[in-house]
């Protein structure tokens, strides 16, 4: 299907802009859509809201299409950019009960493997997991919006600057401060998934036994726990650090909630192993489900935990 636009009816400066046919295929747009889709989630952290930044830009496309009859995915990335960027605003602005984290997604979910230059600073596993993606939340949306484009999806200073309706000198600035910005994360990366894994093992055992001790000895004595349960369920409204504070207060949390738990499986989420644990509810204020993601540092000792219960951010884990 194919929709063609024609402003045959305007007049002066704007008849000579637009005297001509544009025609949108819509086969072309959703060949578009997991490219678009992966931004708009890292650009905002919400699948949710992805799915609707990604359907107003095709309707964009559809009703008021580009000008010109050049490619279409950089008009329709410059569109989902700046709609995406619109949407962290607005969201930024609105109380959060509590730590935020991102929407969670299961292997399935993640789209745009495929999308992606091979020479990006940022692969397209590492660009969804928790740790990236609660990086992000430091830079504000233009900065955001600029390591985007730039470090994980390859565009150039020149073709980046144009979308984002700045000047070179200005993006090359922005660029400069994200990923200052991103040195803590960037000083975790190149730990292998293995470690990953071997530290997220030791963590469940000692966990399951009760153990404060051996739990704070796996842990980097800056650890920080980020609980978010969107003030739905019983949770920790701010980030908890240090290594003996996580320790009693997770030791504590899988204590009271031991007889609760129906089953545990570990499971990849948002690009990384991930403990999924469902649980019985005594009442409204029980969260039936966590998912727990660990980051590791090179020296394998565990430097962040993230613990999700919102029920909104959980839809999409199966």
């Amino acid at each position: 299907m194919t929709t063609t636009t024609s402003d045959a009816g305007a007049t002066g400066p704007d008849r000579a802009r637009v005297d001509r046919a544009v025609t949108i295929d819509a086969g072309e747009l959703e060949r578009q859509r997991p490219l678009l889709w992966g931004l708009c989630y890292r650009m905002t952290g919400s699948a949710a809201e992805a799915d609707d930044l990604v359907q107003e830009t095709f309707v964009r496309a559809m009703e008021r299409p580009p000008a010109h009859g050049g490619p279409l995915r950089p008009w329709l990335v410059r569109v989902a950019t700046n709609l995406a960027r619109d949407a962290l605003r607005r969201r930024k602005r609105r109380a959060y009960d509590g730590p935020w984290l991102p929407e969670a997604l299961d292997e399935n979910t993640i789209v745009d493997r495929d999308a992606q230059p091979v020479d990006a600073r940022y692969g397209t596993l590492e660009s969804v997991t928790f740790a990236f993606l609660v990086a992000l939340e430091t830079l504000t949306p233009a900065q955001r919006a600029v390591l985007l484009l730039r470090d994980v999806y390859g565009y150039d200073v020149g073709e980046s600057a144009e979308m984002l309706a700045m000047s070179e000198v200005a993006l090359r600035v922005a660029h400069h401060r994200a990923r200052a910005r991103l040195e803590a994360f960037d000083a975790t990366r190149g730990v292998t998934p293995a470690a990953v894994s071997e530290a997220t093992m030791k963590l469940v055992d000692a966990l399951l036994r009760g153990d404060v001790a051996a739990t704070a000895a796996l842990f980097a004595p800056g650890i920080e726990l980020h609980t978010d349960a969107g003030g739905a369920h019983r949770a920790a409204r701010r980030v908890i650090r240090g290594a003996d504070r996580v320790a009693r207060g997770i030791v504590g949390i899988a204590r009271r909630g031991a007889s609760l738990v129906r089953a545990t499986d570990l499971r990849t989420v948002n690009g990384a192993l991930a403990v999924v644990v469902d649980a019985v509810q005594r009442d409204a204020r029980d969260a039936p489900r966590t998912v727990l993601s660990v980051v590791v540092d090179r020296e394998g000792r565990i430097v962040a935990i993230y613990s999700l219960l919102a029920p909104e951010k959980l839809r999409r884990i199966r």
